[in-house]
């Protein structure tokens, strides 16, 4: 059995976690990261932990989905203690991306904003499109329940990279996340990613192209979070049998 570790075990999607592990044949939930304190009944011999150190000596490989903070703490560790890290916390900065980049060359590292088959496809979806309609303007919308903490959501930016990807464009230059008052009109090559926040919408993303005289739009709805633990589950399966490097979500599923 693989033994895994959970960081972000407090959170509606490691509850999640702790749940589909307990059905999975393959797998054995052994230890569980807690910041404060853990509400969900887990079976005993379970390891409760707060040291990122216990966790990946306890695991063959972990699964975080935390905050950008502790998925730092978790990489610096894990130089220490080689680990499978199946990482899917949004709203990490430059630096901490690059520090999974270097942790990435001592382990596998599956990397993603979005754990859903459908994103990985949308992404390669709208990567082609992008690059096929390269007259239609591009605005992607996402939408999330009113507690998401950071905005645009990571899988909303990682599509405007697909959609600047598709133009051979810097998403940084062409990124438009706001607009207010008299801005002027929209330039040819800005992405506009904007969000919406209320009620409990798990994630809705909207990636459109529009042109005069007609649009297509992409849309991808997730209505259970459960699609996201399943296909963390589902990476951790493969990376596990993997050589040290970065992969994605896409690399998993061999798209």
């Amino acid at each position: 059995m693989v033994r895994v570790g959970i960081l972000g075990s407090t959170g509606r999607v490691g509850e999640l976690l702790i749940k589909n592990i307990a059905t999975d044949s393959e797998l054995k939930l052994n230890v569980v990261h807690v910041f404060d304190e853990l509400k969900q009944d887990i079976d005993e011999g379970i390891i409760k932990t707060s040291s990122m150190k216990v966790l990946l000596e306890e695991s063959d490989v972990v699964i975080d989905f935390s905050a950008p903070d502790a998925t730092a703490a978790l990489c610096e560790e894990a130089i220490n203690n080689p680990t499978p890290l199946v990482i899917a916390t949004t709203g990490l900065s430059t630096h901490q991306q690059n520090l999974l980049s270097d942790v990435a060359a001592e382990m596998p590292v599956l990397y993603s904003t979005n754990m859903s088959a459908g994103i990985a496809l949308l992404k390669m979806l709208v990567e082609k499109v992008s690059a096929t309609l390269s007259d239609f303007d591009i605005e992607i919308v996402e939408q999330h329940h009113r507690y998401k903490v950071d905005a645009p959501s990571g899988t909303a930016l990682t599509l405007a990279e697909f959609a600047a990807k598709g133009r051979g464009l810097d998403i940084d230059a062409v990124r438009v996340s706001g607009r207010d008052g008299a801005i002027g009109a929209r330039t040819k090559d800005e992405i506009g990613v904007m969000s919406l926040r209320g009620g409990d919408v798990v994630g809705r993303h909207t990636v459109g192209f529009y042109n005069d005289g007609e649009f297509i739009e992409l849309n991808h709805t997730a209505t259970s979070r459960e699609t996201f633990s399943k296909g963390a589950i589902r990476a951790a399966k493969w990376l596990i049998k993997q050589k040290n490097g970065l992969y994605s979500i896409n690399d998993a599923l061999e798209m």
